[in-house]
């Protein structure tokens, strides 16, 4: 409630300072409602509507995701551009410490991914990065975007993933070798002591495990592999 409370108070000084008459109490909660439903539903019409009647562009939900990053997680492109071509806060974090970025890589989406960063996004930040994101789906073409844009490729999560390690728990064979091709440090061990090698032999992505013996990788510790 205090979050709303915050946000709509916030609507009420820039329709004031923008010369609109006060709306009631009702209408000021509609119209929050209403963004938050329009962007998650791709409705641009609607959207440009309530920003021109004085809705916040970084507004922002229960979560702190802003509409940037909502328009983002649905895939909405032309909201993306729009918030971005009105100055949304394009490095802003939700509540659980994402941004815009780190949900559009997540996803695979290399076009809003591009946009974003050619908007200032950050790609290098603590914690999970946009590149471990996007390694951990398998989504090659946003790893490559990202190490082309200065990704930083040995990023390590606080639990000790690497983009490496993610893409060989997933068994993504080709994001392993680009990955590995680039530089990606082969040793590095996760909280349990586990290195991508671990991971690859632990997941039964026997190919994936091939490939990082090939080039030298070794286990961190002894894995024990299930019998199915």
């Amino acid at each position: 409630m205090n979050t709303r409370r915050n946000i709509l108070s916030r609507f009420v000084l820039v329709i004031l300072l923008a010369g609109f008459a006060p709306l009631p109490a009702d209408a000021l909660t509609s119209a929050y409602d209403d963004i938050l439903s329009a962007v998650k539903l791709g409705d641009k019409g609607a959207v440009v509507a309530l920003l021109e009647r004085g809705m916040d562009v970084n507004t922002t939900d229960a979560e702190g995701n802003t509409l940037l990053m909502l328009a983002t997680r649905e895939g909405h492109e032309d909201l993306v551009a729009l918030f971005i071509q009105r100055r949304a806060r394009v490095n802003a974090r939700n509540r659980h410490g994402d941004s815009a970025l780190r949900f559009a890589a997540y996803q695979g989406q290399l076009s809003i991914t591009r946009r974003l960063v050619e908007a200032g996004a950050q790609i290098n930040m603590d914690g999970w990065t946009p590149l471990i994101y996007a390694a951990f789906n398998g989504h090659l073409e946003v790893v490559q975007y990202l190490l082309r844009h200065g990704a930083a490729i040995d990023a390590v999560s606080e639990n000790g993933m690497t983009a490496l390690i993610a893409a060989a728990r997933g068994g993504f064979l080709d994001v392993v070798r680009i990955l590995t091709v680039a530089g990606a440090n082969l040793d590095i061990r996760t909280a349990q002591g586990e290195t991508a090698l671990d991971w690859a032999r632990k997941t039964h992505n026997t190919g994936v495990a091939d490939y990082l013996e090939s080039r030298g990788a070794k286990p961190g510790k002894t894995v024990t592999l299930e019998i199915r």
